[in-house]
């Protein structure tokens, strides 16, 4: 009897460990799900149009392991970071493929089906709220990750600057 506690209690704290290092290890959940998405674009892009900036959409949600990791990676990049930051406003967009609803319709017919591409994918919108990219971020992969010349160069071709001729 004496062995079989020590085994669930050894059981028990390997478990508790385990979590603890994953819950470490998980990129953080960047997608509010408790916000109207169409809502959340429409205060984007007052916002870029008050800041001279272009909007950008990362549509996904907290339940796909590769829109969190692309969130991480470009809050751990520095230069991306500041990219984003001097050009965007850029907003985690909540969306759940099988839970979509009328409201996740209504998004994704106004993001001309982005989903198509997987997720995550980002939607770049001008000032005026028009669709003037959507990107696969698949092709920004690279192993487990992503690229980080594929993902600035992306970021910097999207810029007001870069796309403005005038």
């Amino acid at each position: 009897m004496k062995k079989i506690l020590t085994i669930v209690v050894l059981a028990a704290a390997l478990f508790s460990m385990a979590v603890n290092a994953q819950e470490q290890t998980a990129p953080k959940k960047v997608y509010n799900e408790q916000i109207n998405p169409l809502e959340q674009i429409d205060h984007a892009i007052a916002q870029a149009q008050a800041e001279g900036k272009f909007v950008i959409c990362q549509v996904g949600g907290n339940w796909c392991p590769w829109c969190l990791r692309f969130a991480d990676f470009i809050t751990n990049d520095s230069t991306i970071n500041s990219v984003i930051e001097q050009n965007f406003v850029y907003i985690h967009v909540n969306y759940h493929p099988r839970k979509a609803g009328e409201v996740g319709k209504a998004l994704m017919k106004r993001l001309n089906n982005a989903g198509r591409f997987g997720f995550p994918v980002l939607v770049v919108l001008d000032e005026q709220g028009q669709i003037i990219h959507i990107q696969d971020s698949g092709l920004l992969e690279e192993d487990k990750s992503y690229n980080q010349k594929k993902v600035l160069n992306f970021f910097q071709n999207w810029t007001p600057k870069a796309v403005k001729t005038e």
